[in-house]
């Protein structure tokens, strides 16, 4: 015996069938019935933040210790960031750019960090920046001292 319900229920469950092989079956479907998905190109490597982090700080002369103390966090937390975490800390951004003296865009790889050609040693002058900052007589001291070793220095090369 057919009433409209049964003919109702086959009609809903015929379209639900459809349905569920539309959503697991693209094959079915026509071509212009699926939106499009948008197919990006990727860089082929691109440098993750913790590299990019550690090349800065190696290139600024830092060692994770150092960096740590220069914006007061621990070693821990700069090996963390290095190695474990692709997510840039966001409240450490500025400080870790103002130590690395780089920008923040080049910090999350957004610009390209331009070196100035010439290598220098960053640790050496940084400890200089420290020397600066001593009493006068200390500083004499440590000229002095300087001084000595650069002479037996030059000693040794002429003789």
């Amino acid at each position: 015996m057919r009433n409209g319900t049964f003919e109702y229920f086959d009609h809903t469950r015929e379209t639900m069938e459809l349905n569920i092989l539309a959503y697991n079956g693209r094959d079915i479907i026509p071509e212009d019935f699926v939106m499009p998905t948008k197919k990006t190109q990727l860089k082929e490597e691109v440098e993750s933040f913790g590299d990019r982090l550690a090349r800065l700080r190696q290139a600024a002369g830092f060692s994770q210790r150092d960096l740590a103390a220069e914006i007061g966090i621990s070693q821990r937390v700069v090996a963390y960031y290095e190695k474990e975490t692709a997510y840039p800390p966001s409240h450490l951004l500025p400080l870790l750019a103002k130590a690395l003296k780089v920008t923040a865009d080049q910090l999350l790889g957004l610009e390209e960090v331009k070196g100035n050609g010439r290598t220098q040693d960053t640790r050496l002058w940084r400890r200089f920046s420290q020397v600066e900052k001593l009493p006068p007589p200390k500083r004499k001291q440590i000229v002095q001292i300087l001084d000595a070793f650069l002479g037996s220095e030059k000693v040794k090369k002429s003789g």
